[in-house]
């Protein structure tokens, strides 16, 4: 076997054993749990940078926020994917809804949106303000979280392949054949949300409209996710397109009308010169 088949084999880690409770602890888990405290950080400084003030006359708590979207967009990500494949619902039952598989992006974004909207009012912030400010930290939380499909094998991977950096997961939730290697998609989603929330963090600190940010945050993730479909094992559903790429259209489309709207509007002023109140 070659030597880089072995890296995937050992870097899937479904389960982190431990002497702490009957239950071992999903390595899944602990990333969402990571992922959560970036994408809660990264809030922290947008808001931080924006000088938004709570309605207790203190700033903001980017924790909680980040921490509701989550929670709502593991709903919506489930929901949506229960929805998505009906043929395992049937087959599992309702036991889908807790499984540590089965989360649908397209899902996960609608319920975070609506989630972060909602919260954004009671902050004073108006929707596309709020989701602005938000652009960043979901891009970079997406994108930790994306290492927790890759440790727990979760069969969110790519088609087989041969390249160098191809891995096997045949001690994955979903495992892959013995000897066979796969494009480890989880790790491309990684690299493209990180460097999506890079540069949405470069151009939230300059001016812009009021929309932009998240646009380019809704077009660049689209884009991103649309690609990395084609070498990934989804169904192809119509005209030779997954779900997800489907979805993925509608979201670089709403994205490039909120970037064509927003440049239409004054720009608001350097996030570093910016005050934003409560109502």
């Amino acid at each position: 076997m070659l030597p880089y088949i072995h890296i995937g084999i050992h870097f899937v880690v479904p389960f982190l054993h431990w002497n702490v409770g009957p239950w071992d602890l999903p390595t899944f888990g602990l990333m969402l749990w990571v992922a959560t405290v970036c994408g809660a950080i990264v809030m922290h400084w947008s808001f931080k940078r924006a000088g938004v003030i709570g309605p207790d006359g203190q700033p903001a708590d980017a924790l909680g926020i980040v921490a509701l979207t989550v929670v709502a967009g593991i709903v919506g990500a489930k929901l949506w994917h229960v929805l998505d494949s009906p043929a395992e619902f049937q087959t599992d039952g309702w036991s889908v809804l807790w499984s540590t598989g089965g989360f649908a992006w397209f899902g996960g974004l609608v319920a975070g949106i609506l989630a972060l909207l909602v919260q954004g009012r009671q902050v004073g912030l108006k929707g596309l303000r709020i989701l602005d400010l938000a652009a960043p930290a979901a891009a970079i939380g997406y994108a930790v979280g994306r290492i927790g499909c890759l440790t727990s094998g979760d069969g969110d991977y790519g088609i087989p392949s041969n390249l160098p950096w191809a891995m096997g997961f045949p001690n994955g939730i979903d495992p892959t054949p013995p000897g066979v290697r796969v494009h480890p998609t989880p790790l491309y989603e990684f690299l493209a949300g990180m460097l999506i929330g890079w540069w949405l963090w470069q151009r939230q600190g300059k001016r812009h409209g009021t929309g932009a940010i998240v646009g380019e945050y809704l077009l660049l993730s689209g884009v991103a996710r649309f690609l990395v479909e084609f070498i990934r094992r989804n169904p192809h559903v119509l005209w030779g397109l997954s779900n997800a790429q489907l979805a993925s259209l509608g979201s670089v489309v709403v994205g490039a009308v909120l970037i064509v709207v927003a440049s239409r509007k004054r720009p608001a002023p350097e996030e570093p010169a910016a005050e934003v109140k409560a109502a």
